[in-house]
């Protein structure tokens, strides 16, 4: 399956890239799935995807959780909490 991810903010300057597509395997379905299958890319992947950043996730434009189900084409986006001020 192909899905669009989308970086913004801190996490985009991290990984330092802010957009692409990724065929991922059969077994992800889930953006729980994806995360950990990104975090697999190791450095700097795994330290930003990491639970404990609070990182923020949305699919299809709607805030999303890990529990959510890919669909074909679909878009993730990656970003971190929003503080207001």
């Amino acid at each position: 399956m192909k899905v669009r991810l989308r970086y913004f903010a801190s996490v985009r300057e991290a990984l330092g890239v802010s957009e692409e597509w990724v065929d991922v395997p059969e077994e992800v379905r889930t953006i729980g799935n994806l995360r950990r299958y990104l975090m697999k890319r190791g450095e700097p992947w795994s330290d930003v995807l990491e639970k404990k950043n609070g990182l923020r996730m949305a699919c299809q434009l709607k805030m999303a959780d890990p529990d959510t189900i890919l669909t074909e084409d679909c878009e993730v986006a990656f970003f971190p909490p929003v503080t207001g001020g």
